[in-house]
């Protein structure tokens, strides 16, 4: 079969009406979208290789014998494994310990080991200590034979090193492994620095998962229509990421009318009402993992905008496009943010809560606020080449009829920013003819 090959630069290779496209997929006359277990562009074992090389040169150069990894995201990234990824969401029971050097140990839910041990990531797999803890409530009489383990491991595997990471579990844990004469460091913010920069597999991933979310928000705006229910609509998302080869959405932000103001609304059972505006976020888990973080206000015919309508809608594209061309490398955090689009007044109040955030297989660092926010909710660092963020715009002033939100995902590249998000925007909102 000859693979069709797109400039990814170009839009006009995208027939939004099929919801057919992406440069990195073969030829899309198949109607097939790639998911893990087709076949892509995208190396999987190099993709797997080098996340968890940088994993491994961290623990190195932090001195960490060894690190347990709770948190479902972790695990995927530093071995491309999942297993019943929304169950382990909520219940700390898988775990896998990482040394230094040596071989990877996952403990899974028994009888799943061979979901995960097909890869060449995970060396030997054995029950979890944990598993029956979320449904019984014995987590203390689980502790101690969890940390005997993971000390007898610490022993082979880093000998003399007693210096070991966890991202996440309950303080009982935490206290057995000490008791076992290991020191244990919290390392979610570390990793999550280690994930900030991303391979170039990794940003084929996001493409990748951006063309399903794409067409979820396509056939959204397809469905909007007098009476139609945000729930209905919310449903066609959902429904449309998932045969797309995502996954789950993280979030439930599709509103409309009055619920578009304030943000951070859910759907509801509301129904749509001619001339209303329709707001939506992705914020989908799509392909092989990856986070799809884009936003889209729509309007529901007949007819056409309001000038407040249009107002709003141009006002959250300005910030947006401003606040994208911000984008360099080297661009230090705080000046992003004391550059950043000056909000008009009467929309201060109910600003986004960010100028721009870090993404990858969710939202992430680095989260960069506005200038007025700075000093509560900022970090300090600068931007990399590799670095992907979603650049966020909510334009609603309080107590108004309605809100815009808008958002794009940028990746940072030696020159500047280039879109992975290229859903249109509305002619008609914007003004033009």
């Amino acid at each position: 079969m000859s693979i069709v090959v797109f400039d990814p630069d170009r839009v006009d290779d995208v027939d939004w009406q099929d919801r057919m496209r992406h440069p990195m997929a073969e030829d899309p006359s198949n109607g097939m979208w790639l998911s893990d277990t087709e076949p892509s562009a995208i190396d999987a074992y190099q993709l797997r290789q080098e996340r968890l090389a940088k994993v491994r040169a961290w623990l190195k150069a932090s001195d960490y014998g060894g690190v347990i990894l709770f948190d479902p995201y972790n695990q995927r990234y530093a071995t491309g494994t999942r297993n019943m990824f929304g169950y382990f969401l909520r219940n700390s029971t898988r775990y896998i310990f990482i040394p230094a050097e040596g071989p990877i140990t996952l403990f899974d839910y028994p009888q799943s080991y061979h979901v995960s041990t097909a890869l060449e990531t995970i060396d030997e797999a054995r029950p979890s200590k944990l598993v029956w803890s979320s449904v019984s409530g014995k987590d203390e009489s689980t502790a101690a034979p969890f940390a005997r383990e993971i000390a007898d491991l610490m022993r082979k595997q880093s000998p003399g090193n007693k210096k070991i990471g966890m991202d996440r579990s309950t303080h009982l844990q935490a206290l057995a492994l000490e008791a076992e004469g290991l020191e244990v460091r919290d390392i979610q913010g570390e990793i999550l620095a280690v994930r900030a920069v991303k391979t170039p597999q990794e940003v084929k991933c996001l493409q990748v998962s951006m063309a399903g979310a794409e067409a979820a928000v396509s056939a959204v705006r397809d469905a909007i229509k007098p009476g139609i229910s945000e729930n209905e609509l919310f449903a066609v998302m959902y429904g449309e990421v998932i045969r797309q080869g995502g996954e789950f959405i993280e979030t439930r932000l599709l509103t409309s009318g009055q619920r578009t103001n304030p943000w951070f609304n859910e759907a509801s059972g509301r129904k749509l009402r001619p001339g209303e505006l329709v707001a939506l976020d992705t914020d989908t888990i799509g392909c092989y993992g990856y986070y799809s973080d884009f936003s889209r206000t729509f309007r529901c015919g007949p007819g056409r905008p309001t000038d407040y309508q249009k107002m709003l809608y141009r006002m959250s594209y300005d910030q947006v496009q401003h606040n994208i061309d911000l984008i360099k490398p080297g661009m230090e955090f705080r000046e992003i943010a004391d550059k950043a689009w000056k909000i008009p007044d009467r929309f201060v109040d109910q600003r986004y809560t960010s100028v721009m955030h870090g993404v990858g297989m969710h939202g992430e660092t680095p989260f960069i606020a506005h200038a007025m926010d700075f000093e509560t909710y900022g970090r300090e660092g600068h931007l990399v080449p590799g670095m992907v963020v979603s650049v966020e715009s909510y334009i609603g002033e309080k107590g108004g009829r309605e809100g815009v939100k808008l958002e794009e995902e940028v990746l940072v590249t030696e020159t500047g920013g280039a879109l992975i998000s290229r859903f249109p925007f509305e002619d008609d909102l914007l003004g033009n003819p």
